[in-house]
């Protein structure tokens, strides 16, 4: 007998069985992927039930990392980090609540005036119905008005407006939780990062740390850039609105610079509702000036500013940009629509590091050329 006599064969191939063949390992990668996605889903449930945190913590984290080069250019100047933290903060709440201080005023300044040309533009609405060549008369009109009056009166509208009290108090709530996160992600940031790091070693800290700076470059790079090509959409439709007098031309410039936040659709809503305030209160001639305007400053947003100014932060395929924002709106509204975008290219940004600074996971590097 030899030594080696006993020697397993190291080329036994396995016994074939129920989970070897190519049904069952396609079987073990469905039962795989149905439990990422239950996890995935979990994790999104809670996050939706946790909305008055999850969203405020969100919001702080992206503003945070639109203000970074500001806080680090005052940190290298030799301000101390508390001070940078608070200069930047005020400067933040200054101009916001100057904002919204412009947008209260030209609304109480010029309302009765919109108020006075709706109701002209109602009655010559009134007049262009009795010219339709199907019948509608008056009284079918004043009965619209009447369910509408109605409805405004009733207890459902009430317990409506009481629902509006608890959003507003919710609203507030999460103001001011997002005021407070957004000092301590100013103030701590790193740090705060760090500490979160601590189980990791080796290569997977390695990762976290691209992971983290990444999020940061690709947060604050579409911020400033988002609020770059805003200000361009406001300016540019708000100066036409107030050169052709149509009223409330400034909140409507702010409208315009605040929906730019949501790509794709918000631009677009907020030129409709220009048109229709100029629809009412100039006519149809100035509401189809508004509309070439703003069909004008729509191409030159999308072949010129969008290109140079997102095109480092925000490499997504407009498919994509139009599914996240299904996806944000139907998980939360408004608020969902403007964070999608952002969160979306986060995650593209990421797997573009996984491996290293410019080494892609795996399963995105590309393998073949594109075809044209």
């Amino acid at each position: 007998m030899g030594l080696f006599d006993r020697t397993e064969s190291t080329d036994e191939q396995p016994k074939p069985g129920l989970w070897n063949d190519r049904i069952g390992t396609l079987a073990t990668r469905s039962v795989q992927t149905l439990a990422v996605v239950a996890v995935a889903a979990l994790i999104v449930f809670a996050m939706t039930q946790l909305s008055l945190v999850m969203i405020p913590v969100v919001i702080a984290l992206i503003l945070a990392s639109a203000i970074h080069p500001l806080i680090r250019w005052m940190r290298n100047k030799g301000v101390p980090s508390i001070l940078a933290t608070w200069i930047a903060l005020l400067s933040l709440i200054v101009i916001l609540g100057g904002i919204g201080w412009l947008i209260v005023w030209a609304v109480r300044s010029q309302w009765d005036d919109l108020v006075d040309s709706a109701s002209q533009g109602f009655g010559q609405l009134q007049d262009w119905i009795s010219t339709l060549p199907f019948d509608i008369d008056s009284k079918q009109i004043e009965d619209a008005k009447q369910t509408a009056i109605d409805f405004l009166t009733s207890s459902q509208f009430g317990s409506g407006a009481l629902a509006g009290v608890s959003a507003t108090a919710s609203f507030v709530t999460g103001l001011f939780l997002m005021v407070v996160v957004l000092f301590f992600f100013l103030k701590d940031g790193p740090r705060i990062w760090e500490f979160l790091l601590r189980p990791f070693t080796g290569a997977s800290y390695d990762r976290a740390k691209r992971i983290g700076t990444k999020t940061v470059d690709v947060l604050g790079g579409y911020v400033r850039g988002t609020a770059t090509v805003a200000a361009v959409d406001a300016v540019g439709i708000g100066v036409a609105l107030a050169i052709i007098g149509v009223p409330l031309a400034l909140p409507l410039g702010v409208i315009v610079f605040l929906t730019a936040f949501i790509p794709l659709v918000g631009a677009t809503a907020a030129g409709i509702l220009a048109a229709l305030v100029a629809l009412v209160a100039n006519g149809p001639v100035a509401a189809l000036i508004v509309v070439i305007v703003v069909i004008a400053v729509n191409q030159l947003e999308g072949n010129f500013l969008q290109p140079v100014v997102m095109a480092r932060s925000l490499k997504l395929h407009a498919l994509v940009v139009l599914l996240a924002l299904t996806a944000g709106t139907i998980l939360g509204g408004i608020v969902g629509a403007v964070l999608a975008v952002p969160i979306a290219a986060v995650a593209w940004g990421i797997i573009g590091v996984w491996n290293g600074p410019d080494q892609p996971a795996e399963p995105m590097r590309q393998k073949r050329p594109e075809s044209v």
